[in-house]
Parts: structure tokens; sequence; C-alpha cells
């Protein structure tokens, strides 16, 4: 009955970070690029009372053991990364991934990040940037006299300048493959680094060699089910109950034992 005290402790704290990773998701439903993430569980050790093929005669060995789990164990944050909606917006700067792929942001410190986020600006020096300043790389400078934008699948960006009639490319985007997207590590801004784990960035022109094509005017939005994470939810509040209950079973099952010397 202790055993049932720390194995059901371990479930109500699965459940929480559960909960708590399901929140976030839901919190983030209508964050640009947005990927949910899932919590991976596993059983903790296993305390084996009687061994499997032991004698249990002269004759006959007993055919499975007897083992009593001692709960459950979170073992990873798994960024899932599928492909989310795309949102019109009609605004030139706004580039969609469609497929696989990742911008490359530089912050002012020097510091590589990476997103999905595709809400570009242009700052005071006509360079494209995020929504909060971090320059977009390979840097992209658009001349002061420009009058409209166009951004091909493939990356190319043109600018039609004022009294000109052809348009001129003023640059080229790049994004980015890793082998392991999911070892990518979460630090916040709609901002990915590159770990050990996500292996070294892959830059490439867009729309080539299984990379994704970017959309001018659209957005990728959250790619988070809200029916399906309510349905998560609702799945881990019962299995926080259920645990919780088995605590309150084991402690009534203590106190009868204990009142049996009265």
């Amino acid at each position: 009955m202790i055993r049932t005290l720390y194995s059901a402790a371990t479930g109500m704290y699965a459940q929480q970070l559960n909960i708590d990773n399901i929140s976030n998701n839901l919190s983030n439903v209508n964050t640009n690029g947005f990927k949910k993430s899932q919590i991976q569980f596993q059983d903790l050790l296993y305390q084996t009372i009687d061994e499997a093929g032991v004698l249990t005669s002269s004759s006959t060995t007993r055919p499975v053991e007897l083992t009593i789990g001692a709960g459950v164990k979170p073992v990873a944050t798994y960024k899932v990364f599928t492909q989310g909606n795309l949102l019109n917006t009609n605004n030139p700067l706004d580039i969609a991934i469609d497929g696989d792929g990742f911008f490359e942001i530089r912050r002012g410190d020097g510091q590589v990040f990476y997103t999905r986020d595709g809400a570009f600006r242009i700052n005071e020096l006509g360079q494209m940037v995020t929504s909060d300043g971090h320059f977009l790389e390979p840097d992209i400078t658009f001349p002061a006299d420009t009058e409209s934008i166009s951004i091909s699948p493939d990356g190319i960006v043109m600018a039609k300048l004022y009294n000109e009639e052809a348009p001129v490319q003023v640059g080229q985007i790049q994004i980015n493959r890793f082998i392991n997207p999911a070892g990518l590590k979460s630090v916040g801004g709609n901002r990915f680094k590159q770990t050990v784990s996500s292996g070294e960035a892959m830059p490439n022109h867009p729309a080539r060699d299984d990379m994704g094509q970017l959309t001018q005017g659209y957005l990728e939005v959250s790619n988070v089910a809200i029916v399906e994470e309510m349905v998560n939810m609702i799945v881990a509040q019962r299995g926080y109950e259920v645990n919780s209950k088995s605590i309150r079973t084991a402690e009534a099952m203590l106190e009868t034992a204990t009142s049996l010397k009265r």
C-alpha cells in the first residue's frame, strides 16, 4: 500500500505536466508558426517478487514472473512539426513556408535562431526583419524608392522602384532543414535554436530538393487542433483524478490495517 502511494503520486505529477503542456498548446492556438508539443512517458523500474522460470515442483516451472511497477516518469517533450494552415493576409512581407524548412534569423548580438513565423517587416534602413527587429539571413535590403515587392515560390525577392518599369532583384531568401527538427530547442518568441540533437542546419533555396516553397501574402498559423487538445485535457484530468483516488483508497486500507490492533 505504501508502494501505491508513491506510484499514484508519480501518476499525478505526470498528468499535471501533461495538463501544463496542453495548456501551453491551447494558449498558442493563434501564434504564427507555432508547433504543438506532446509529452512522452515511460514506466519506472519494477520490483520482482517471484522470478519466471523457477521450479514450482519437480517437473514444472513458473511460466510468468510476479512484478509490481513503481509508477511513471515524463521523459521528453516532443515537438510535432506538421504543417499548419495558411492564412491569407494580403501583406506582401508575410511569407509562409509550405513544406519543410525554417527561416534563419540573426539577433543584433549575432546569435542565430530559426523560425517558421514569416511575418516580416522593413526597418528604418530598408532591411527585412522580424516583428521584433531580428534580421533575416541572408540579409535583404530594399531601396528607399521601392514601390512594391514580389517574392517567388523559390525565394527570389523583386522590388518595383518608382519611375522604373522593370522590377529588380534585391535578394534571395534561403530556408534551412534539419535532420531532426524535433531536437531543436524552443527559446520563445517563435524561435528555435540549433542543438547537437537537431544536427547542423542545411540551407538551400526554397522549392528545391524537398524543401518547402514560399507563399507570399500568407502566414502559417499554429498546428494546434483545439478539439484534439480539449479531448487530451479531459483524458489527463481523468487520469489525475484516478491517481488521486488510488491514494485515498490506499489511505483507507492503511487505516483499516492499523485499526486491527485495537
